[in-house]
């Protein structure tokens, strides 16, 4: 699996997935860096087969209205300190990619890993 990180979250996440033997971008290393069009992300994100990790609603919708882009982690545990989002993920990362193998949008909170679609 593919990943890449939108702008809103921090490009250290990069490392968790990375580490665990995926391939994993943020947008802070694309030619337009964090000012890289949802457009542009969706393409290359269907392109590539890359999952979209994002806390933007606007990939929420168009998942939801056109399935574009591929697949969405949709991040909802509102503005948490690094630490804290690190534990998060690193506490729910077997489910979270169990999860986003098989569905094609799911959303990570505080509570867990919820399947959207």
């Amino acid at each position: 699996m593919k990943f890449i990180v939108d702008a809103q979250l921090p490009p250290s996440l990069t490392d968790l997935f990375r580490k665990n033997g995926f391939d994993c971008i943020h947008t802070i290393n694309l030619p337009f860096k964090n000012n890289t069009s949802d457009h542009e992300i969706r393409k290359l994100s269907l392109d590539q087969k890359r999952i979209v990790i994002t806390k933007d609603t606007d990939f929420f919708h168009s998942y939801i209205l056109r399935k574009e882009p591929y697949k969405v982690i949709f991040v909802t545990v509102g503005n948490v300190r690094l630490a804290a989002l690190k534990t998060i993920f690193e506490s729910k990362f077997d489910e979270i990619i169990t999860a986003i193998s098989e569905h094609g949008m799911i959303e990570i909170s505080k509570k867990g890993v919820m399947i959207i679609h």
